[in-house]
């Protein structure tokens, strides 16, 4: 058993559900989330993001399955992510699950 979570720009929202589907992870839950990222001193400096403190909209997925589902869902969310012309890819984390009930 694996602790996946995964995250995303909310405008992937359907597409990160599909790549669940065709991983056939059928139990996950999802959270509307904010989005974060550090502006370089160059951005600030020019103005870009001034006075923003405000958050990317984002989802966060995370469900408890099997190892080989994850490694589908994996291969999935890279090759999804191969294909954006964004700085904002689908990011994926799995972590063992040492006990559960």
């Amino acid at each position: 058993m694996k602790l996946l979570i995964v995250t995303s720009v909310s405008e992937f929202n359907t597409e990160v559900r599909a790549l669940f589907r065709k991983a056939e992870i059928e139990r996950y839950s999802e959270s509307d989330i904010e989005g974060f990222k550090n502006a370089t001193p160059f951005m600030m400096r020019s103005g870009w993001f001034e006075g923003s403190g405000q958050g990317t909209e984002s989802d966060m997925f995370f469900s408890f399955t099997e190892p080989e589902k994850v490694e589908v869902l994996f291969g999935l969310i890279e090759e999804f992510n191969s294909m954006l012309e964004t700085d904002n890819p689908v990011k994926a984390v799995v972590v063992p699950v040492e006990k559960f009930i």
